[in-house]
């Protein structure tokens, strides 16, 4: 048995440890040739998305609550950072925002509904 003491990620351990065929050597051991390591293919590219369609762009709740307002309707154009939803969420009001501007493609929430995480509140176009 050989006590050793090991440090790993600042951290002092005392550790014992026996030799698998029951003795100690007294020389190290000799290093192990590294293995060679093949390169890996480099990735493709992505292919270019397809144009959005109508309504491809979904506006989600981030976090479970109860919607407290609606601040447009279907067919309305926003611009970024208009706040489109207000929802309440642990005794606290958030507002969601456009992420861009657009027009209001579909609205799936109302007044007083409660939603859960990642529910899909409106569209834009």
């Amino acid at each position: 048995m050989r006590n050793l003491k090991i440090t790993v990620n600042g951290v002092v351990y005392d550790v014992q440890v026996e030799d698998a065929a029951g003795g100690v050597s007294a020389a190290p051991a000799a290093a192990a040739p590294a293995p060679a390591v093949k390169a890996a293919p480099a990735p493709k590219a992505a292919a270019p998305a397809p144009a959005a369609a109508a309504g491809s762009v979904k506006i989600e709740i981030p976090m479970p609550g109860t919607i407290v307002s609606v601040n447009v309707s279907v067919g309305q154009t926003v611009k970024k950072g208009d706040v489109l939803v207000v929802f309440e969420a642990m005794k606290m009001e958030n507002e969601i925002q456009a992420p861009q501007n657009g027009k209001v493609a579909s609205v799936l929430c109302t007044k007083g509904e409660n939603k859960e995480s990642g529910a899909v509140l409106l569209t834009l176009e």
